[in-house]
């Protein structure tokens, strides 16, 4: 567990100078440990577990949207379960219920399961750039700026309500575009 967690911050720290084969591998690797805890984390909250995948793509969109705010000096796994963490609890909160995740939740995988194909940095920036104009400052307001959806509605004189509605078309779409490729 250790060594893989000093594999992960390695990674990330080699990603962070440039490197983006470095970035691939640790995408490549985290994504199956977050896929399980997604998965574990809807099955306890009595949620279909086949909405993982989409909470997977809502946390790794926010580690690559996020990762220059990741200290270099720290480990990464704790950095990326809080994102996970707060991931899942968002999608829990969409879906009307509330429940605690406990962050140890996120450090085991599943045995025997096959890694995921991960989206390119750069693929995810370029398809970020196809989303309507609103959509796209909506997601770069939240997701990138870390704007409150009630200080987003004020910048761009919306509802909160309209924000939600923009953010959640812009991810699905973002999300669409990408399995597409």
């Amino acid at each position: 567990m250790r060594e893989r967690e000093d594999e992960w911050t390695g990674l990330m720290r080699s990603a962070i100078s440039g490197d983006d084969a470095a970035y691939h591998r640790l995408l490549r690797a985290v994504t199956p440990v977050l896929r399980a805890a997604a998965r574990r984390g809807l099955a306890r909250a009595g949620q279909p577990v086949d909405q993982s995948e989409d909470i997977v793509q809502d946390i790794l969109l926010a580690v690559h949207l996020k990762r220059h705010t990741w200290d270099t000096n720290a480990p990464f796994a704790p950095w990326l379960f809080a994102i996970a963490r707060n991931k899942l609890i968002d999608s829990l909160r969409r879906r009307g219920r509330r429940i605690f995740v406990d962050i140890d939740d996120f450090a085991e995988t599943l045995p025997g399961e096959a890694p995921a194909e991960t989206v390119p940095p750069g693929e995810i920036a370029a398809q970020l750039n196809t989303l309507p104009a609103r959509q796209r400052e909506v997601l770069q307001s939240i997701a990138v700026e870390s704007a409150s959806i009630k200080d987003t509605a004020k910048k761009f004189s919306m509802s909160e309500g309209a924000v939600r509605v923009a953010l959640h078309r812009g991810l699905a779409s973002l999300t669409a575009k990408l399995r597409e490729n």
